[in-house]
């Protein structure tokens, strides 16, 4: 129900490690191996996206990266297509509380976190999954991956993020932008 979205199953591989190893191989070779592709998400889990659909499904589904003793920083990257009924502030607020009852020493980081929870909400479905280098692979957008700008290979995440927000943004799609004014909304 959402256009320009495909999901492809994988059998028998973590789609995290597999879309991490993809994205490892274009940035460190710089070699744009896709024309059409934009964006490269994997999702872990899925459930209804209701409040408490959402939360009985998370208190288990964090627990391999976040309950104790495990311990990492995060953020919380939010997406919604064709749903209006899900506040974004909520459904943030929520799990964030959920990764810190699940270990108190895991702490938010929007500039350069370890673990990156991605929920994107299509229609009444929500997809979840927790990625690392999101902020470092540039959202997973494998098009922005392929990009050299002053090696970045020899640059740190974190001021990889000072540039991108340096940076004038072309308007290539009304959802980039509206995500990027979010993201600067929180950073303030």
């Amino acid at each position: 129900g959402a256009n320009n979205v495909v999901f492809i199953r994988t059998q028998g591989i973590e789609p995290e490690n597999l879309v991490h190893h993809i994205l490892k191989d274009m940035h460190a070779t710089k070699k744009k191996k896709t024309r059409v592709i934009l964006r490269m998400l994997p999702i872990s889990g899925t459930c209804k996206a209701f409040m408490e659909d959402m939360k009985k499904y998370t208190e288990t589904f964090f627990e391999p990266w976040f309950k104790a003793p495990n311990k990492g920083t995060f953020q919380i990257v939010y997406k919604a297509r064709n749903n209006s009924h899900m506040s974004r502030e909520e459904v943030i607020k929520e799990l964030a509380g959920i990764v810190g009852s699940l270990n108190p020493e895991n702490k938010v980081d929007l500039n350069n976190p370890k673990y990156t929870i991605v929920v994107e909400i299509i229609k009444n479905v929500c997809c979840l999954s927790v990625v690392r280098d999101y902020v470092l692979f540039r959202k997973y957008n494998l098009q922005e991956v392929v990009k050299s700008s002053k090696d970045d290979t020899q640059q740190n995440p974190s001021s990889l993020r000072e540039e991108q927000n340096l940076k004038v943004v072309k308007p290539e799609a009304e959802e980039e932008q509206k995500s990027s004014k979010e993201v600067k909304q929180e950073n303030k």
